[in-house]
């Protein structure tokens, strides 16, 4: 479930050099950061896209196996189909909830911090 954003302040906020960019960039919470999206991005982007081409595989070279009939006209090929759907829906409702968990609290405070609240 997504909070909703407070409304944008109306006070100005200084910005940051591009030495501040590169000082935040090496430190050891934007690596931190970058980890916790990487392990979670990474593995899954894999994951689907090799879900993805068993899907396009057996769909070109068996045939046969995603012809078989499961139930009335339901076959093999529609259930996977309809799974590739069902894996996208998912994939994005969980990285939304890392996101919210991990990766947000760790990006606001370093934005916090760059614009001068910290």
């Amino acid at each position: 479930m997504a909070a909703e954003a407070p409304p944008p302040s109306k006070e100005q906020h200084k910005l940051p050099s591009p030495e501040e960019f590169t000082e935040v960039q090496e430190s050891a919470e934007f690596g931190e950061l970058r980890r916790s999206y990487r392990s979670f991005a990474f593995p899954l982007t894999i994951a689907f896209i090799a879900w993805y081409l068993l899907y396009v595989l057996l769909s070109n070279y068996a045939g046969d196996f995603m012809g078989a009939k499961l139930f009335g006209n339901i076959n093999v090929a529609f259930v996977f189909g309809v799974l590739q759907f069902v894996t996208t829906f998912l994939i994005a409702w969980w990285y939304s909830r890392h996101a919210a968990a991990k990766l947000d609290p760790k990006a606001e405070a370093i934005k916090t911090r760059m614009e001068g609240g910290a």
